[in-house]
């Protein structure tokens, strides 16, 4: 897996464009984790919050058959003790007003969080571990996410975040609690 994501990276920094500049953003925000949106009932297992931070990439030629979304990596580390992860992916930024924008983005993660209960069933262990721990089902997740963008200056804005990490049955099977968190980060814009 970290095989995977070495290789990601390293085609994304030998597809950017050489006059580009290659790191656009960086950004850090705290993210309550695991908040209740339209799910609830597991909404109660993990604490947070999380600290986050994500570098964002220029958008290589290649991308512009899909709207040139810009490549990021990220991770969040959970200050509870709880589920920390990290990942890569695609962004896009649609600006709707002056200094507005929203950006959607999709990627893919791994956790060190539960996939399953380390007890058997029937094991009261098991259950007490159930009301304590989200069942990610796979240690592989989609990270889809949606941010509202505010520019304060060139290089410096906030951005209020929102984000979902699940496997879908599609890169796992059996469980698939997900977690749902929200936050606000900074950004801080490079070369402008």
């Amino acid at each position: 897996m970290k095989r995977l994501i070495a290789l990601a990276l390293s085609t994304t920094a030998l597809a950017a464009p050489a006059s580009a500049q290659f790191v656009e953003e960086a950004r850090l925000g705290v993210m309550q984790h695991n908040v209740c949106i339209l799910d609830c009932k597991n909404a109660d297992k993990e604490d947070g919050p999380n600290i986050e931070a994500e570098l964002v990439f220029a958008s290589p030629d290649f991308l512009s058959i899909l709207a040139s979304p810009r490549p990021y990596i990220m991770g969040s580390f959970n200050t509870a003790g709880d589920t920390n992860f990290g990942g890569f992916g695609l962004m896009w930024n649609w600006d709707f007003a002056e200094g507005w924008s929203l950006e959607p983005s999709l990627g893919y993660v791994i956790h060190d969080g539960a996939n399953e209960s380390p007890f058997p069933q029937g094991d009261p262990r098991s259950d007490a571990f159930a009301r304590e721990n989200i069942y990610f089902g796979s240690d592989d997740l989609f990270r889809s996410g949606l941010a509202l963008n505010r520019d304060l200056t060139e290089t410096v804005g906030v951005q209020v975040l929102y984000e979902h990490l699940s496997h879908g049955q599609i890169l796992g099977d059996g469980r698939n609690q997900g977690v749902d968190n929200i936050g606000v980060r900074a950004y801080f814009r490079f070369g402008q």
